[in-house]
């Protein structure tokens, strides 16, 4: 195998959904995330932001969001949220997985306020 076919290969996009065979769609995504900062997303770029299953990857996001909401997203970001511990505070944020989904135009998803 040459060096331009491992590079080839390497770069083949995978499509595969990892854990939504093993859980349901609803323990893909726990909960949406509600701040002032997401709503400014939601008017501004039409961006939803999720709390999301420890394991779940882009395609598990899009899947459950296409099941749950009936709405085909323009893309997925994943983000890791760190832990922040406790120098001299007194609340602690526990690490967590953050999934912000991009709508189209149109589309919209209806949060319960």
């Amino acid at each position: 195998m040459t060096f331009k076919q491992i590079l080839q290969a390497r770069a083949k996009k995978n499509t595969t959904a990892k854990v939504i065979d093993k859980i349901s769609p609803y323990g893909v995504i726990l909960w949406p995330i509600v701040t002032e900062k997401t709503h400014k997303l939601q008017e501004a770029s039409n961006k939803y932001s999720f709390k999301i299953h420890k394991d779940a990857n882009k395609n598990d996001v899009k899947q459950a969001v296409e099941f749950l909401y009936k709405i085909h997203p323009e893309g997925v970001n994943i983000v890791n949220v760190v832990y922040k511990g406790r120098n001299q505070r007194k609340l602690v944020r526990k690490a967590y997985k953050k999934a912000i989904v991009t709508l189209g135009k149109k589309d919209k998803i209806e949060l319960g306020s």
